[in-house]
């Protein structure tokens, strides 16, 4: 099964939304890439906090959680991001199947003006971020209290469900080797191999492997390995503010060594050579 969406009117929804709560509002689809949002430019401070390459990599991770989260919940989830501001996200649901969520964030939710700031500045100090910059970005965040969010994450799960009642998301039935292929695409920088593909469809692991063979021309692990280095190509040469460490980690690679060999090996060269001669 994939999903498909009303874009017409899935806008029109998360417009409103916005225009009640002045929240931003974002739909992913189950592999959690973003397919919509009003309004569309995320905010000044989770811009300038993105720009960062590893608290980039662990705003993408602190959604997979939240989302992993609210999946088990099977409800609204609130919660704080790696970074001290408040976000929710809740699942949409078709047929019992969870198609895609509805999310919101970047919110300033603390008693204390002082608190937040010395919290959300503590936070992100790991990443090296020019603290004056982000300090008057906080400062420009409104406040927000508890409840306001409480009562804005449960029209957001109405949100959720309504995109279902209203047929504004419906799956549509897709071949199982278009799914793993889909999902090997979207989650390769993850840890993931046979036994995590096959737990998650219902496919044993030769016939994984005879597919891989068939469309891959080699294994999974091989494809996952390829797909990755092709990434790191590409941010080697559009991310010349990341280091290598950071691509290595950027592309699912924990072992900066490995990640070395595995480049060489496909490249025929260094991540470092390749970036000098291609720049």
């Amino acid at each position: 099964m994939h999903s498909s969406f009303d874009f017409v009117k899935l806008n029109a929804l998360l417009r409103d939304f916005y225009n009640l709560t002045k929240i931003r509002i974002t739909v992913f689809d189950d592999s959690l890439r973003e397919i919509a949002s009003y309004p569309e430019e995320i905010a000044p401070i989770c811009r300038f906090i993105r720009g960062n390459a590893r608290a980039e990599a662990a705003c993408h991770r602190c959604d997979r959680d939240a989302c992993a989260r609210a999946r088990e919940l099977r409800a609204p989830y609130v919660y704080r991001c790696h970074a001290g501001l408040t976000e929710a996200v809740s699942p949409v649901f078709v047929d019992d199947a969870i198609v895609a969520y509805a999310a919101f964030g970047h919110l300033f939710c603390y008693p204390e003006r002082e608190e937040g700031r010395r919290t959300i500045l503590d936070a992100c100090r790991r990443y090296g971020l020019e603290p004056g910059e982000l300090g008057a970005l906080i400062d420009a965040l409104p406040a927000m209290e508890e409840g306001y969010i409480l009562s804005a994450a449960h029209i957001l799960d109405a949100v959720a469900s309504y995109l279902y009642f209203d047929r504004m998301v419906t799956l549509k039935q897709q071949p199982i080797q278009a799914q793993i292929d889909e999902y090997i695409s979207g989650h390769f920088a993850e840890d993931i191999g046979a036994a995590s593909i096959c737990a998650r469809f219902p496919i044993s692991r030769t016939a994984l492997y005879e597919f891989s063979k068939r469309n891959y021309g080699m294994g999974i692990a091989q494809r996952v390995r390829q797909l990755r280095i092709e990434h790191a190509k590409h941010l080697l040469l559009t991310r010349p503010e990341m280091n290598i460490t950071q691509v290595a980690e950027a592309c699912g690679f924990a072992d900066y060594n490995y990640f070395i060999t595995v480049f060489g090996k496909l490249t025929g060269t260094s991540p470092r050579r390749y970036r000098a001669r291609n720049a």
